[in-house]
Formats: structure tokens, C-alpha cells, sequence
């Protein structure tokens, strides 16, 4: 932790987030990596990152993507039926995950794309990453946020 902290002082990561009590970040070196060989880099990454890139580098041209569940207790039902996740750990993530939808319905994202159906969503996620479009859905309106 100790020297995750100091990476972040040294401005080694593009972004970087706690969750769960762990960090995580994506170093500026893998980002320049990537790109060195004319690809495409892509990011798994929280509201957190997203707003620090947005602020911090913005030259990396970025298109942020937010691949949003079609409703909370649809995403509930699927966090449940992983059968990986204690009752506690589903809470905290719903908890992440409506913080997240909340910075998408504020515009936070350049495109949605609503899990809805795995083929279509799979479909539109590739166009986006390929760089071929930045066509998507509208976001869902959510209950109870």
C-alpha cells in the first residue's frame, strides 16, 4: 500500500481508485505502451478514474463508455446468482453501482450501452472499441436512486 501511495504522489498512474479497501490503477507506462503499438487501449474502470482522467488527460483523446445494467434489481438478481458474493459484498456493490449510474445520468459517459441482451450489448461495445462508432443506447431511467 505504502508504495501504491507513493506511485500516486509520483504521478505514475493515468487513474486510480480504492474499492473494498484495495487499490487499483492503470500506470501512464501501460497506457504509452499500447499506444506505441497502434492500439487501441481500454480500461476497465470506475466513476473515480473516469473523472481523473477527464482532468488529467485529457490529451489521451479518451471515449468513455458506461455499460449499464437494464435496472437495479436486475443487476441485484445477477450479482446474487453468481453465487460468488456474500449478501454483505452484493449490498456494497449495488452501493458502487448506483453511485456509478447516478455520474452516468448526469452525463459523466460519451456512450451508453444498456446489458440488456449479451449479443446486441457484445455488438455495440465491439463497434465502440474498434473505434468504428460511438453509437449507443439511452439510459435507462432507474428506480429508488
Amino acid at each position: 500500500m505504502e508504495d501504491f501511495e507513493r506511485l500516486i504522489a509520483e504521478g505514475a498512474f493515468v487513474e486510480n481508485a480504492m474499492f473494498s479497501g484495495n487499490r487499483y490503477g492503470t500506470t501512464a507506462a501501460a497506457v504509452a505502451a499500447v499506444a506505441e503499438k497502434n492500439r487501441r487501449c481500454i480500461l476497465d474502470i470506475d466513476t473515480q478514474g473516469v473523472k481523473l482522467i477527464k482532468a488529467n488527460h485529457p490529451s489521451l483523446n479518451p471515449v468513455f463508455l458506461f455499460l449499464a445494467p437494464p435496472s437495479i434489481p436486475e443487476l441485484a438478481k445477477r450479482l446474487a446468482g453468481r453465487g460468488t458474493e456474500t449478501e454483505d459484498s452484493v449490498n456494497a456493490r449495488l452501493a458502487a453501482a448506483k453511485s456509478e449510474i447516478k455520474y452516468a445520468v448526469e452525463g459523466g459517459h460519451d456512450v451508453v450501452i444498456v446489458n440488456d441482451d449479451v449479443d446486441r450489448a457484445y455488438g455495440l461495445l465491439e463497434k465502440v472499441a474498434l473505434g468504428e462508432s460511438i453509437e449507443g443506447d439511452k439510459l435507462p431511467t432507474y428506480e429508488g436512486l
